[in-house]
């Protein structure tokens, strides 16, 4: 059975091969290639895998820095690879054998603009279908609804019954949540840099439309799709009633199935949040809680993954800060905030895990989220966890026992999946007062309401240490279950079975 993979990164052992600087991002997807080499001889894939590139990989110059290379060289470098008993692949005319372990798999690389992702380039077509053409795949595997390339393969690819689509979000659902109750003058504001960038919050909440857009087209294209929660089957369903939806959860990174967090090695009332780049993260939802919080545990900090969107401090970054920043930086102005948030930078897998052990409470304020992996992590080391209720983020988090849930962002017709299973799941949609009220809402009231119950959450976590010890177990159960490595992998070659054999 062979399977190609498309993905929307390099991963990580292609990087190397190419010296290349890799992603922590999805790690996860070095977890799931490595059982499926590792089990070769049992499951009898061969696997190819196929990712976007600004330009072209050189084959045989890459040890030298060359970024480019003629069809001589490539051919002699695939041959080369090929041609061995190791590899025991036959010889393409395009892909390159990248050793893993003491195995290999194919590797094609294809143009694309990732800077712009609401773009469609339809020359896409063409180079995926080249590489289908040359690996001949029995099922393509698509990791993300999301991105160009994804709908440019299911254009492309022949066989729609063969497609599995993997969903992560949904832009297109994200789009409506996209301000996240931000005041209408902050939607409005633009900065310098916003105009400088074409970028302004307007702009950012169009290209997640036309994301959207994309993806729906898609996954209606797919024969197949695997989600992991009630939310994403109910959308799924609603934009193509005739796919096939498996049930597949997702392998976390690596390093996170070893290490567990404990109370006494944690900076008391120190709240972690993984990221808060842009309003759907809500990071405005925790910055509006801190005061309230901070009256009950005056010594809470509040730190956060990425670089800073209120550094004011020279020329350039005044000139750099975006709306969403400088409304930020308000906040923090507001409720003396600048010493008790700290904004950590780019952080590897690795100090991922370590900010994660030594903060006493993970944080999720976001306004969306289909099943965040930064979640998964948390609850996968046995940490505190606090959450919006909001997505798909009830199947994967239970209230009250693996942590506390708060009324988070709402829309009108969200689909009622907090009771449902991802495998038996009747979605309607909800039209209840409370929803309609949000609708139609003053968006004040909506901060003041959603950061009111975001800082009661961490109090009440805080304020029984006891119960707190009993969320943490739960939630490591739960995610030990959900991130099995093992199960999830059998999980998805029984799908790629179940596709290839017409059931």
């Amino acid at each position: 059975m062979k399977v190609l993979w498309l993905c929307n990164i390099m991963l990580p052992a292609v990087a190397e091969h190419f010296h290349r600087e890799s992603s922590n991002k999805e790690g996860w997807l070095s977890g799931l290639l490595t059982a499926v080499l590792s089990h070769g001889d049992s499951n009898g894939i061969e696997l190819a895998v196929a990712f976007p590139v600004a330009e072209r990989l050189s084959y045989s110059a890459e040890a030298a820095g060359s970024d480019t290379v003629d069809a001589a060289d490539r051919k002699n470098v695939r041959e080369h690879h090929d041609g061995t008993e190791a590899c025991g692949h036959r010889s393409r005319s395009r892909g390159i054998c990248i050793p893993c372990g003491e195995t290999y798999f194919t590797a094609y690389d294809f143009v694309e603009d990732t800077t712009r992702p609401d773009l469609y380039d339809p020359e896409l077509e063409q180079e995926l279908r080249e590489i289908c053409e040359d690996f001949a795949p029995d099922v393509v595997h698509c990791f993300g609804t999301e991105y160009p390339h994804t709908l440019a393969m299911c254009r492309a690819f022949p066989r729609k019954d063969r497609i599995l689509v993997g969903i992560q979000g949904l832009c297109a659902v994200y789009a409506k949540c996209y301000f996240a109750d931000l005041p209408e003058a902050v939607v409005n504001s633009v900065t310098f840099r916003d105009l400088v960038k074409k970028d302004t919050l307007k702009l950012q909440q169009e290209k997640f439309a036309r994301r959207g857009e994309m993806e729906i087209e898609a996954i209606r294209l797919a024969g197949n799709v695997t989600g992991r929660t009630a939310w994403d089957r109910h959308y799924t369903g609603e934009w193509h009633p005739g796919v096939t939806y498996y049930p597949m959860n997702e392998t976390l990174r690596s390093n996170f199935y070893t290490g567990q967090w404990s109370r006494e090695q944690c900076i008391p009332h120190s709240i972690f949040l993984s990221q808060g780049d842009y309003p759907i993260k809500g990071l405005h939802y925790m910055l509006l809680a801190m005061p309230r919080i901070l009256k009950q545990f005056p010594d809470t900090e509040v730190y956060v993954a990425g670089n800073s969107l209120t550094a004011y401090g020279t020329w350039k970054e005044k000139l750099k800060i975006s709306a969403y920043g400088r409304y930020l930086r308000k906040l923090l102005k507001e409720g003396h905030l600048e010493n008790k948030v700290h904004f950590l930078g780019r952080l590897s897998a690795q100090q991922m895990k370590e900010q994660y052990l030594k903060s006493h409470l993970f944080v999720c304020p976001s306004s969306i989220e289909n099943s965040p992996n930064s979640l998964g992590e948390a609850m996968l080391l046995g940490m505190p966890c606090v959450s919006a209720e909001v997505g798909g983020i009830a199947s994967i988090f239970e209230d009250t026992k693996d942590g506390i849930l708060y009324p988070g962002f709402r829309v009108s017709t969200a689909p009622d999946t907090s009771r449902d299973s991802v495998t038996n799941v009747s979605c309607v949609t909800k039209d209840t007062d409370n929803n309609k009220n949000n609708d139609c809402h003053d968006k004040n009231n909506a901060l003041e309401n959603i950061a009111k119950s975001l800082a009661d959450a961490c109090i009440q976590m805080w304020s029984d240490p006891v119960k707190e010890q009993d969320y943490c177990i739960n939630a490591r159960k739960h995610a030990e279950k959900n991130h099995d490595p093992e199960q999830n992998y059998k999980k998805m070659v029984e799908i790629y079975a179940k596709i290839c054999n017409g059931v």
